[in-house]
């Protein structure tokens, strides 16, 4: 156990410092030499946030022991407080809950439920679908991905809850990609109120962003000029001036 509390800190420490492929390493060679329980036990004992480092930096070409058998819990804790990071890409989300929830043998729909249990589940799942807005509102309404059947109209969250016990359209074989298909898929019909609230949390999202760009093209014009006195004197660059604001803080 001892030997475990050292690696616990050992694993923290290389997190800290940036080096999450020495971190992995570090828990991969604990598997090797204890097993995977072991593996387990440590896990189990760090932070969301520290299991969150390794797993998000999953790599397609080759495989990770921490994806393999991170727990639902702990997965779902480190997607909902993925958005810490601020990737406004979400690459590295969609490769980590890919590279876990169709991991061999795993069930999907165990880590989603874990995720829908959380408070900003479905806020996650949205940041993971961030680029399919439309595909997934084709396919709450029409049962397909296929955007042209779309006519623009959603679906109440009413008429959202009732379409997810419809018989699909598509068969789940058809759209078993490992990918944001299959995991709609599953959401719709396995796990329909974290569908249906990842679609709310998506259109909240857009009304929200509308409303922003909508302000900004309305601002007066003198609101949304750069005060230039300072630069034009000489005295600072805007960037300085910010820094020097930072660091005032």
């Amino acid at each position: 156990m001892s030997s475990h509390l050292a690696l616990i800190t050992k694993t923290r420490s290389l997190i800290a410092a940036g080096d999450i492929t020495g971190a992995e390493a570090a828990l991969s060679e604990l598997a090797d030499s204890e097993g995977d329980r072991a593996l387990m036990v440590v896990l189990d004992q760090l932070a969301p946030k520290d299991i969150l480092a390794v797993i998000r930096e999953y790599d397609p070409s080759r495989e990770s022991i921490v994806n393999l058998l991170v727990t639902p819990a702990q997965f779902a804790h480190a997607v909902v407080i993925e958005k810490q990071y601020k990737d406004l890409t979400h690459t590295h989300l969609r490769g980590m809950v890919n590279s876990v929830v169709f991991r061999d043998g795993a069930d999907p729909v165990e880590f989603l439920e874990a995720v829908a249990n959380l408070e900003g589940g479905s806020e996650a799942m949205a940041n993971y679908f961030s680029d399919k807005w439309a595909r997934l509102e084709a396919f709450a309404r029409t049962g397909t991905f296929d955007t042209l059947e779309e006519d623009g109209e959603m679906l109440s969250e009413t008429a959202l809850l009732a379409s997810a016990y419809a018989s699909p359209r598509v068969e789940l074989d058809e759209v078993s990609d490992q990918d944001w298909m299959q995991l709609a898929w599953t959401m719709r019909y396995q796990c329909p109120d974290l569908f249906t609230e990842t679609l709310l949390v998506m259109r909240a999202q857009a009304r929200a962003q509308a409303l922003g760009l909508e302000q900004e093209e309305e601002a007066p014009e003198e609101d949304r000029r750069v005060e230039t006195r300072d630069t034009d004197r000489g005295h600072a660059t805007p960037a300085a001036r910010e820094d020097d604001e930072e660091s005032a803080i």
